[in-house]
């Protein structure tokens, strides 16, 4: 039921018939009539006076004349200037919300999209550290917008390309080499990839000092940098790996393999899936060729050093290398090989590469290099979903020097802070399995909440302590509110489903209010996907939950004598309940019916 389009139609006939001229949809501007006065829906008729020929006044008077004969929801209408406000019957509103509330699928689009597939990579971790709190902002966005899409029936695949080779995977094996003295996930009961993590921030403690003592040797810094004996080691070690060496391949799977079983149990923590994942070791390879190509077709040419380049300056960018001077790939070399292997493998209509906003200029070169120089028409169908960075009240994080903040001790301690909030609050009806599930309800949802109620492209501030308050805009808020309307339909024990039907005259003002806002879910929910944005529904349920609220504290509902009234306001409630359910489950987060 869309009350715009049909006004909007309506509109557009009524003002043919008064006014002999036929005017455009997009001249139609429905609004949401604004809380101060009497309305559901606003026209504004200043773009027809000159039409009319007649004073804003008149015209609003008489297209809603019109309007009112040719719609039989519209109850009543009234004037403010040149904005005509129309109020939808209250009979309409009770079957929107008899019909709707029996519709599982409400808000989602209802077509099956039968066409090509929509790829969104996000995650897309180093193999030298665990995931860190800008990991689960990535993680986060990628996986609510997967939801999102898929509500509104486009066929999403979940994809995730690991990071698994290059120098900053050297200097952690390296360091574990040279300091590690054979330890494993297994001797020191560490998780992999925190092992792993160890060991790079170990090698750029050795990599300063070996720079202190060269610049105290003279050397400059710039010659400090390139000439410190363990990066030296590093590079020879990424030679040795892309040119097979058995051994440095061995040590590398085996420590690879630390931290993938260290990111699968991150993975599974945050409710993280992936329909495939892609390693950079399998297309970087590829991406080499692909180069090769483009330099045989002198799309790019080859620097006097003997690197690999492109030349973008005319389009207002720079020279990128896309192989170095001995032939090792870069970051670009397997972006290249990735994305070619993966239109040949989905043929998508869309690849969404969901990273942050530092990687601009390296997906505007991507792009650029593929569909303008590559000549692949998919090539312009990328996208690069760029979100903000994410800091404490600390400051930045830096994971070279072990300052990041670790995302599974973030993820405990949200959990240990949100157990420490329910006991405070007495939640003696729980037994420990129960409060302990509560508690993970409470805590991950605070911490998912918080950084996805931000714009994406906004950089944040992540406070732990503001994350997980009861009141305010904050998961535990609405959790809360959830959980209060189960108890209400639990102690009205009711079917709400199987109610008899009721008869009201008119509908409180408080409870139509929170009619028009369930009736905004679908719209919601389109503008998420379209723009790409979760915070839009995740402030549309904090929005929801405060108008419930605010009824809620002043409308008795159980105690409501008049049995219409009653049965209204309980199927009012589960409605609400429903909504909110399904706009937190896009946010991949779990509702308490019990808190």
């Amino acid at each position: 039921m869309c009350f715009e389009t049909k006004i909007t139609e309506a509109s557009i006939e009524s003002i043919q018939e008064l006014y002999a001229i036929e005017v455009m949809p997009e001249s139609i501007n429905i609004q949401k009539t604004k809380k101060e006065f009497t309305g559901d829906f606003t026209l504004p008729v200043f773009p027809f006076v000159k039409l009319s020929r007649k004073s804003p006044e008149q015209t609003a008077d008489e297209i809603g004349k019109a309007l009112k004969e040719k719609l039989d929801f519209i109850e009543s209408y009234t004037i403010i200037k040149g904005f005509l406000n129309l109020s939808v019957s209250h009979r309409t509103w009770i079957d929107f919300l008899q019909k709707e509330i029996q519709n599982l699928a409400f808000g989602n689009i209802e077509t099956n999209s039968d066409g090509p597939p929509v790829l969104i990579e996000f995650s897309s971790p180093n193999t030298n550290k665990p995931l860190h709190l800008g990991h689960i902002r990535n993680n986060l966005l990628g996986d609510a917008i997967a939801r999102i899409m898929d509500a509104n029936k486009k066929k999403v695949i979940r994809l995730n390309l690991v990071n698994d080779r290059g120098i900053h995977i050297c200097k952690s094996m390296l360091a574990w080499q040279k300091f590690g003295a054979n330890e494993t996930p297994q001797t020191t009961g560490m998780k992999g990839d925190k092992l792993v993590g160890k060991y790079y921030v170990e090698f750029d403690k050795q990599y300063k000092a070996e720079i202190a003592e060269l610049i105290n040797q003279g050397k400059s810094k710039e010659d400090a940098e390139k000439q410190a004996p363990i990066l030296l080691e590093a590079q020879q070690m990424l030679r040795r790996w892309e040119e097979g060496d058995k051994d440095v391949r061995k040590l590398w799977a085996n420590m690879n393999q630390w931290v993938y079983d260290g990111f699968e149990q991150t993975y599974n923590n945050l409710g993280i899936t992936f329909d495939r994942v892609y390693y950079e070791s399998e297309t970087y390879l590829l991406g080499k060729e692909i180069v090769k190509e483009g330099l045989a077709k002198k799309a790019f040419y080859q620097h006097p050093d003997g690197s690999i380049r492109v030349d973008l300056t005319e389009e207002g960018l720079d020279e990128k290398i896309l192989l170095r001077s001995d032939g090792t790939s870069v970051y670009i070399t397997q972006d290249l090989g990735t994305a070619v292997l993966r239109a040949k493998e989905y043929q998508p209509q869309q690849m969404i590469y969901v990273v942050g906003n530092e990687q601009n200029y390296h997906f505007d070169v991507l792009k650029r290099i593929l569909s303008d120089k590559l000549s692949y028409d998919w090539g312009k169908r990328i996208y690069h979903l760029s979100y903000g960075m994410v800091e404490l009240p600390s400051g930045k994080m830096k994971s070279r020097e072990g300052t990041v903040v670790d995302a599974d001790d973030l993820m405990e301690e949200m959990i240990g802070m949100a157990k420490q909030k329910t006991e405070e609050l007495g939640k003696h009806d729980f037994n420990e399995v129960e409060l302990n599930e509560l508690a993970r309800m409470i805590g991950i949802g605070a911490l998912k909440y918080f950084i996805l109620k931000v714009d994406p492209k906004k950089n944040m501030l992540f406070n732990p302590e503001e994350s997980i308050d009861l009141n305010g805009n904050t998961a535990p808020f609405i959790q809360y509110t959830h959980a209060r309307i189960c108890s209400l339909l639990r102690k009205a024990g009711v079917n709400t489903l199987e109610l008899p039907n009721y008869n009201i005259d008119v509908i409180p003002e408080a409870e139509k209010e929170i009619l028009r806002m369930l009736y905004d879910y679908p719209v919601t929910l389109k503008q998420a996907a379209s723009e790409l944005n979760p915070s839009l529904l995740a402030n549309y349920a904090y929005e929801l939950v405060k108008t419930y609220n605010r009824f809620y504290q002043d409308t008795p509902v159980l105690k409501e004598m008049n049995d219409d009234l009653r049965h209204f306001r309980l199927q009012l409630s589960a409605f609400t309940a429903s909504v909110i359910r399904k706009a937190m489950n896009l946010l991949g987060i779990d509702l308490p019916e019990k808190m």
